[in-house]
């Protein structure tokens, strides 16, 4: 009797031909000759493979590049929290893999892996990604959703936050603070979200005839607050000029550039006010407040779920790329010079 224990990759494995080929023939995509078509049906046949539709699992993967990103912080752990909410909603099992991007070896083992259960769909982090890195996925044979993340090139169903937009609102809150000199906080590691975040402060400084100054903008540590406080600490001790309020790329860079500037002597928000951006835990427990864009990360994890469900249930020949606003959250950290 025909059985969906049979898996792709065991099919895989017998015929030769990768699990994105094997699982391409036996969904009848295009891509596979006839005559190899042929083959991967007939010996998934012999084996007593029955396709199956329901999905079983959900698997989270991280495409990992340098960690820097990924390794630090609670943006991972609260959209892992969000996953896990709705999969066991819905009755699925969660599991967790990490794909080092760099490693061919191993990334090409785990690509198989993941890749050759017909029963699981992916829902892969893509925070550290490059463009580059989407071609690895680019004719997955399960479902997959990206989070925080979206290909130029390969279309992918996408859910990521509002990058560009939410930074642009956050430094028209300190124009409209009377702010006009506004510095810039910057990640040394380019992850795709800072060049947008980036995009969004210089749009905002545009509108009010302003430009982005290069002896405002620093760059600092991404990995660690740590990083972001000695780079600031170095910084401040070549005696620079300092505008009246900074933009960070994320929380971490901006509290680790307050606590510097408080060692340093300067007061926040009375010499220079700080905006951040992610709102993690620890934004509302400094010293002051740091006023911040609030990301909803738990439920980024649950909608994953959910299209992940859709594709399943609901299949259609497309795919979208959703953009999830920001809420904007007022602290201690920004004074008005009006």
């Amino acid at each position: 009797m025909p059985s969906s224990k049979i898996s792709v990759r065991e099919i895989s494995r017998r015929t030769g031909y990768s699990p994105a080929t094997v699982s391409n023939a036996l969904n009848n995509k295009r891509g596979v000759s006839d005559q190899t078509a042929s083959e991967i049906r007939r010996v998934a046949a012999d084996l007593g493979y029955r396709r199956t539709t329901k999905l079983r699992q959900v698997q989270f993967v991280m495409g990992r590049n340098s960690g820097r990103m990924l390794d630090e912080g609670s943006f991972r752990v609260a959209v892992v929290n969000g996953v896990e909410e709705e999969a066991r909603n819905h009755g699925l099992t969660v599991s967790y893999t990490t794909v080092e991007l760099a490693d061919c070896a191993a990334r090409e083992h785990e690509l198989a892996k993941i890749m050759g259960d017909p029963t699981s769909g992916i829902i892969l982090l893509g925070t550290e990604m490059t463009q580059n890195d989407y071609d690895l996925f680019a004719h997955c044979p399960v479902p997959l959703v990206l989070v925080d993340g979206q290909s130029d090139n390969h279309f992918i169903e996408s859910i990521l936050f509002s990058n560009e937009g939410s930074a642009y609102r956050a430094v028209r809150y300190l124009v409209r603070m009377g702010h006009r000199q506004i510095g810039y906080l910057a990640g040394k590691l380019r992850i795709r979200n800072f060049p947008l975040r980036e995009r969004g402060y210089e749009r905002a400084l545009a509108e009010v005839g302003a430009v982005p100054q290069a002896k405002f903008r620093v760059s600092l540590g991404t990995d660690k607050m740590e990083s972001a406080y000695r780079d600031m600490l170095a910084w401040l001790k070549t005696d620079p000029e300092l505008p009246t309020a900074f933009f960070a790329e994320n929380d971490a860079l901006a509290v680790g550039a307050m606590k510097a500037l408080a060692e340093c002597g300067y007061d926040i928000p009375g010499d220079v006010s700080m905006v951040g951006f992610d709102d993690v835990e620890f934004a509302s427990i400094v010293h002051p407040g740091l006023t911040s864009v609030h990301i909803p990360r738990t439920d980024l994890g649950r909608i994953a779920v959910r299209k992940l469900i859709e594709q399943v249930e609901h299949p259609k020949a497309y795919t979208c790329v959703t953009h999830m606003s920001t809420t904007f959250i007022e602290r201690e950290s920004v004074r008005s010079l009006l």
